[in-house]
């Protein structure tokens, strides 16, 4: 029988990583959200807690998705804190999804933004040459290096670790590597998923070299599919019409990079 992406599916945790401190990912069996397109997402559902919005990770045996969840609020907690045998519900995939130039290509990536662009560099092709960033506060919270450097093995690429603090990798936020790698570089396409300001901020500046650039928004989302408008960026619902958007049409968005909505629905400054 195939599967109504609108129903809940549960599903058991297999495996538990630890990746920092704060982050784990939680791999299980899943023939549908294995095979998800990079930018979709998922809504899951933790038992007795809440549901929320989850990028769906990869995973390197056939058949598996995962989460990578780092906690914060208590859904995210109750997420982190699932043990192997533990039940999840997940309902999707929901959105659409990067649409990925090839060639020279260069991806920003910040905490669990990296999720959708390691999917995102499994279908790359063998001529790409990949630079992808990746950005942390401090050196315990670098993640995914070493997988993101197995996915590249076969391409020419360069990965690049940046921290705020400067305990590993270069020293700095990581748009400040964007910004001096637009203006040395002509690349096809710029991918980015992260915190907003930084997004806003690589999207400006790829966007000001007339690069092709997207960008895989985050928001408070209740649903997952346009109904409760949680998720709006300005005229825009980010479960249905995103995640993923273009550099210009964003830039075109007052809200996008100023401002976000709290459960309430309310306008907070960034």
């Amino acid at each position: 029988m195939q599967r109504n992406h609108n129903h809940t599916t549960i599903c058991t945790i297999e495996k538990v990583v630890d990746e920092t401190p704060t982050v784990r990912t939680l791999t299980y069996s899943d023939d549908v959200m294995s095979k998800v397109l990079p930018g979709q997402f998922a809504m899951v559902w933790i038992p007795k807690i809440n549901e929320l919005p989850m990028s769906v990770m990869i995973s390197q045996e056939t058949g598996k998705a995962a989460f990578t969840v780092r906690k914060h609020g208590a859904a995210s907690t109750g997420l982190f804190n699932l043990k192997k045998g533990d039940k999840i519900g997940i309902r999707g995939p929901y959105g659409n999804s990067f649409n990925l130039r090839h060639g020279k290509i260069l991806l920003v990536g910040g905490g669990t933004g990296l999720v959708p662009l390691m999917r995102l560099l499994t279908t790359l092709e063998p001529d790409d040459d990949v630079t992808l960033l990746m950005g942390a506060k401090t050196k315990e919270e670098v993640f995914f290096e070493n997988l993101a450097e197995d996915l590249l093995k076969n391409n020419s690429h360069r990965v690049i670790v940046t921290t705020d603090d400067g305990s590993y990798g270069e020293k700095g936020l990581v748009t400040d590597i964007v910004e001096k790698l637009v203006n040395q570089n002509r690349y096809e396409g710029v991918y980015t998923c992260g915190p907003e300001k930084m997004m806003f901020k690589t999207v400006q500046l790829a966007h000001s070299k007339g690069i092709f650039v997207q960008a895989s928004l985050e928001r408070m989302m209740k649903c997952g599919v346009g109904i409760c408008g949680s998720c709006c960026v300005g005229e825009d619902l980010v479960c249905k019409d995103g995640t993923v958007f273009e550099g210009d049409h964003l830039l075109s968005n007052e809200e996008f990079g100023y401002f976000f909505r709290n459960k309430a629905g309310i306008l907070e400054k960034y």
